[in-house]
């Protein structure tokens, strides 16, 4: 098992970082919910303690379910949740337990499928929203030196095709068919970790962070690695988190360890256009509606509401101890957080996780 925490210990610092699959999972009604949620002293917040190890978020195409992975416990606690929140009060409207831990999400058009990764079992499962149950699961065969499954860290969903981001050095992307969950390609020689993707409609390409300092740039028709760019040229560099701003063709990469930044680049050409100076960065969103970029800082405890012209701070709220996940509505108008507990060194937490929403007008 030490080992095994060894190699969570990695998915951690990269941070959204083989079992036999088994379809074990179960929906729920919230009737033994954790603490509802409150309105903290910021009154466009409101904030509930859920679960231990949340990550990652999905709204529903609707916009009438907001999906949140947890990992559950690291200590002595097999299995995860993906829980369905009621995106306006953050009450638990249902849960999905699953047999393996989850880390990243996505969905499908029609809101039916969610899809997770279990990032220490190295898999990517599929989970229907009718029922909550696991309905297909895929497990990659890739072991590290040590004999553990490569890390499926990020997952991105395009034209019914699953992108999934490996973290191992060096890394790799494994290309899955969404309806059936086969693997149709592994993209290899990805860098050092494989952090994040992004699907750009300007440019027809998904772009890739890794934490070697690179931004790759794939066709999605070839599956073929482009482009190579180290924007910080051989200063280290843990990129993270990508987001686009269409109108402009500016790519916004973060680095919340080494560089300690967020990036901006030129889509189309990877040049540096700006570097700002706001300290560590994890995830990041850009906001066409209002012309805003937020940006959790786990070391600060804050989220960075910046204007995304002059990239000046408009508001900060604070979130402590370590906000992490950013999910942003369809209309721009509101901003879902997960914020996570510190870890101890036996790798548990002293509470649990939570959610936060912010109203934006």
């Amino acid at each position: 098992m030490t080992k095994k925490l060894s190699a969570l210990a990695l998915l951690v610092a990269v941070s959204l970082s083989g079992c036999a699959a088994h379809n074990t999972a179960t929906t729920t009604p919230a009737a033994d919910a954790p603490k509802p949620a409150t309105a903290p002293a910021q009154t466009n917040l409101v904030q509930r303690d859920l679960a231990d190890g949340l990550y990652e978020m999905v709204l529903s195409p609707k916009g009438d379910a907001l999906y949140v992975a947890s990992s559950e416990g690291f200590k002595d606690v097999q299995g995860g949740v993906v829980y369905k929140l009621d995106p306006t009060t953050l009450k638990t409207l249902g849960r999905s337990h699953t047999d393996l831990k989850n880390f990243a999400l996505a969905i499908s058009p029609d809101g039916s499928t969610v899809y997770a990764t279990n990032s220490l079992d190295g898999g990517i499962s599929a989970i229907s929203t009718a029922d909550g149950k696991v309905k297909q699961r895929l497990l990659f065969t890739e072991r590290n030196k040590e004999g553990y499954p490569y890390g499926a860290r990020q997952v991105l969903l395009h034209n019914d095709v699953l992108y999934i981001g490996g973290v191992a050095d060096p890394a790799v992307i494994w290309v899955v068919d969404a309806k059936t969950l086969k693997l149709k390609k592994t993209i290899k020689n990805a860098g050092q970790w494989v952090t994040g993707l992004l699907w750009s409609e300007t440019t027809q390409r998904i772009y890739v962070a890794n934490g070697g300092g690179e931004i790759l740039v794939l066709d999605p028709r070839s599956n073929r690695i482009e482009k190579r760019w180290k924007p910080l040229g051989d200063k280290p560099a843990l990129l993270l988190n990508l987001a686009e701003d269409k109108a402009t063709g500016r790519l916004f990469v973060t680095d919340t360890s080494k560089a300690k930044t967020t990036l901006v680049l030129d889509i189309r050409t990877g040049e540096v256009i700006k570097q700002l100076d706001i300290g560590d960065s994890m995830a990041v969103k850009f906001n066409p509606v209002r012309n805003e970029l937020y940006v959790t800082q786990r070391e600060s405890g804050k989220v960075l509401s910046l204007d995304a012209t002059t990239f000046a701070v408009k508001q900060s709220w604070d979130l402590p101890p370590n906000p992490n996940s950013l999910q942003l509505s369809a209309d721009g108008q509101t901003l879902y957080v997960t914020v996570k507990q510190a870890f101890n060194k036996d790798h548990s937490t002293n509470g649990p996780d939570s959610v936060v929403r912010i109203a934006l007008k």
